[in-house]
């Protein structure tokens, strides 16, 4: 009688089935950290020369940064576009009063290794001064470098070819030019680095500088502002 309920009970037992879960296959994707600072790019793009005012790390500083234009990029695109037509203006001896009530401060400083202009009166002249010295001046390439909101800032680089006048003779200027700005983004200081160089600070060469920036208008006069 045991054996017989023994075997009724291995008949009624259900075997339990082993299920095996089917194999999982996660991938990882790699990731690939690329970074590049901002005065490394500008050391690039300067040919390895620029050692002037510093630029920002900071993107939210860039009006100009790549990615999804907005309304605060294409008003800096504009007010960046119109300061550098008005300086190649400049530049290619084409000066005028409107350029400068338009972009510079009456009190503005313009200065590179030749004069170190303070003042309408002075930095004025120099511009209307070009085109009695040179017959010709044309601007070979420009680059934007950098152009930001705080401090408001612009750094460009420029190849520019200058004649002299009468002898035809050529000169090519490969400069760094750093133009700071007011709130209202007109031109406070601008400095012209030949060659990306730092102005001199020596004593006998500001003198000299400072000298010149006087001089020039005793022979060229610029209109009234």
């Amino acid at each position: 009688m045991t054996t017989s309920q023994e075997t009724s009970s291995i008949h009624n037992a259900s075997p339990k089935s082993s299920v095996s879960a089917s194999p999982t296959m996660i991938y990882h994707r790699p990731v690939v950290q690329i970074t590049f600072s901002m005065p490394d790019i500008v050391h690039s793009a300067a040919g390895g020369h620029y050692s002037g005012a510093p630029v920002s790390e900071n993107d939210d500083e860039v009006v100009t940064s790549p990615g999804r234009p907005n309304s605060s990029t294409e008003e800096g695109d504009i007010i960046r576009d119109r300061i550098m037509a008005d300086l190649k203006e400049l530049y290619c001896c084409r000066p005028s009063k409107e350029i400068f009530e338009r972009t510079w401060r009456p009190d503005a400083v313009f200065e590179d290794p030749l004069v170190k202009c303070e003042g309408y009166a002075q930095y004025a002249s120099q511009w209307f001064a070009m085109p009695k010295i040179f017959s010709k001046s044309e601007t070979i390439s420009s680059r934007v470098m950098s152009f930001m909101r705080s401090p408001k800032r612009l750094i460009y680089s420029q190849t520019q070819e200058y004649t002299l006048r009468y002898i035809g003779t050529k000169k090519r200027i490969e400069s760094i030019i750093v133009v700071e700005l007011d709130e209202d983004y007109k031109i406070i200081h601008m400095t012209d680095q030949w060659n990306g160089k730092e102005l001199s600070s020596w004593f006998g060469v500001n003198l000299l500088r400072r000298a010149n920036a006087l001089v020039t208008p005793w022979f060229v006069g610029a209109p009234k502002a």
